[in-house]
């Protein structure tokens, strides 16, 4: 759980980051990154999360 709070915190910092960029300066190519990080990051919740449920599902079965 330490792994994925810890991706969380940095995804959080980069895609507040890229946003205040974007607010900042007015290019779009930051806002682009700031939606590309959102994305990655739900892609690796959705992937621990289903190893979790496979973990679970499995764990009595072995």
């Amino acid at each position: 759980m330490f792994v994925l709070r810890a991706f969380a915190a940095l995804a959080l910092i980069g895609i507040g980051g890229a946003m205040i960029l974007y607010l900042l300066s007015g290019d779009r190519r930051y806002r682009a990154l700031a939606w590309t990080l959102s994305k990655l990051g739900a892609v690796v919740v959705l992937v621990f999360l289903a190893l979790l449920l496979i973990e679970r599902l499995l764990a009595p079965v072995l």
